[in-house]
């Protein structure tokens, strides 16, 4: 201890003597009122050496892959029998500190081992798991002793999912970490499942990603002109099934695909069938404000094989540069053609692009090979695919067939949507009259309708003024 010569501590002096007062006080505390252990003791005695004399190897965790981590982490930590997962004591400051913050500021007792933190997170549309929010992993993996901290990002305090690795050999946490996200890769929840962008509280989610059921959309049930159905399942069901013969033959997988025509004619009706018969294909929906995550969903793809990219309403970010403000392209374009030119070519990805509006769309999207390499319209359906579609739409109704054909006649260039409402009004108004419905019914609720007070409804299912076929 050091003095200035009359008898006052130095700076230095004054806080080894702060110190040794802490550290006697806490000796002094009884240990019935002190709840967990010292964490020192456990991380030395695990590695081998003094755990804060080691550097901490940080691994970033996007937060849709925590889950597959999650997995990964319980499949490595498992092959050592005498692994043991803990929590670590401390309140809500733990979660500012870093693991080296934290064995830093253990010898003053703040931090000791405690409860592990737990987060629920969904791995699909009907299930969750309980993933370690906050703990402290001691195992081997291959001999070495590791530590490993998995802790998942708290926008609270402005944190991000990580794990924090302590090895008494680099090599160690390098060897562990390689194999960490090949097993991650091996267990992921996303492969073959269907998700969008954007939480949803009252859906399954994780993250910023919302699990959806595969939709069941039979042929049967997809009205469209006759063969325009087949040529769109060939490029993306049966050029998937084909896909080893292919690549031995040196032809490209990556493909895409538009399907262009009026609002409400079953673009998206189309849309649902095909990723319903694409059973074991990882699907990425992004429509409105989610077209700004297409960078991120290329990436899933690319790591989900094979996988279905489904961008509705593409024209909202692929305009052609003479729509935009002062000239220029939306900034969202250049991701959309980064992510499809990004991917290689033998890659089993499709990007599904539908549009209303073909002729608004950016010349280096719909016309340069490579990008969009099948483009298909869904028009307005005719006279004959307007009866089936009152068919598809009232299955249980039981119309004539001479109804049926007047209705089809006498509405003429509407969309698949005005069949539905149509059908829909003709069991409302048959319910209000209290009878089921009847081809009375049907004719009526047509020519509501078609009547002059009802343009903005039929505008807004997307028909315009009636025509000839």
């Amino acid at each position: 201890m050091t003095s200035d010569g009359s008898g006052a501590l130095d700076d230095d002096g004054l806080r080894r003597a702060l110190q040794r007062l802490v550290k006697q006080l806490l000796k002094e505390e009884p240990e019935a009122g002190r709840r967990g252990d010292d964490l020192m003791p456990i991380l030395d005695t695990h590695l081998g050496v003094d755990a804060d004399q080691l550097p901490v190897v940080v691994e970033p965790v996007a937060s849709h892959r925590w889950a597959d981590t999650d997995l990964a982490m319980e499949a490595l930590t498992s092959r050592d029998p005498d692994a043991r997962l803990m929590g670590v004591g401390g309140g809500e400051q733990r979660h500012h500190n870093s693991l080296g913050d934290l064995m830093a500021q253990a010898e003053w007792g703040r931090f000791r081992s405690g409860q592990v933190d737990r987060l629920n997170v969904a791995t699909g549309p009907d299930s969750e798991r309980a993933t370690v929010g906050f703990g402290l992993h001691l195992f081997r993996h291959h001999g070495a002793p590791l530590v490993v901290v998995q802790r998942v990002g708290n926008p609270q305090y402005g944190s991000s999912s990580r794990l924090e690795v302590l090895a008494p050999e680099p090599e160690a946490a390098t060897a562990f970490l390689a194999e960490l996200r090949e097993e991650a890769m091996r267990r992921s929840v996303l492969r073959g499942q269907v998700v969008s962008f954007g939480g949803n509280p009252y859906e399954r989610a994780m993250a910023e990603l919302t699990f959806h059921h595969r939709p069941d959309v039979p042929v049967d049930r997809v009205v469209l002109p006759a063969g325009t159905l087949e040529q769109v399942r060939a490029h993306v069901i049966g050029l998937a099934e084909h896909r080893d013969r292919l690549r031995e033959q040196g032809q490209h997988l990556k493909r895409g695909i538009l399907l262009y025509g009026p609002p409400g004619t079953g673009k998206t009706h189309t849309v649902r069938h095909l990723v319903g018969a694409a059973a074991d294909a990882t699907v990425v929906l992004l429509t409105g404000t989610q077209m700004a995550h297409v960078g991120a969903a290329a990436q899933i793809a690319r790591a989900h094989q094979p996988a279905i990219v489904v961008i509705e309403d593409c024209d909202l970010i692929a305009e052609d540069r003479d729509h935009h403000y002062g000239g220029g392209p939306s900034p969202l374009l250049f991701s959309l053609l980064d992510a499809m030119d990004g991917l290689d070519e033998d890659a089993d990805i499709v990007f599904l692009l539908t549009t209303n509006r073909a002729e608004a769309l950016e010349k280096a999207l719909a016309q340069r090979p490579g990008r969009v390499d099948l483009a298909v319209e869904v028009p307005l359906p005719d006279e004959t695919a307007r009866a089936r579609l009152v068919r598809l739409y009232g299955p249980t109704l039981e119309l004539g067939d001479a109804a049926v054909a007047q209705v089809a006649r006498e509405s003429a260039g509407t969309t698949a949507s005005y069949a539905k409402e149509l059908v829909r009004r003709t069991v409302l108004n048959a319910a209000l009259a209290g009878h089921a419905p009847v081809d009375a019914d049907l004719v009526a609720a047509n020519a509501e309708l078609q009547s002059d007070t009802e343009a903005l409804t039929r505008s807004l299912l997307g028909s315009g003024a009636a025509h000839h076929d």
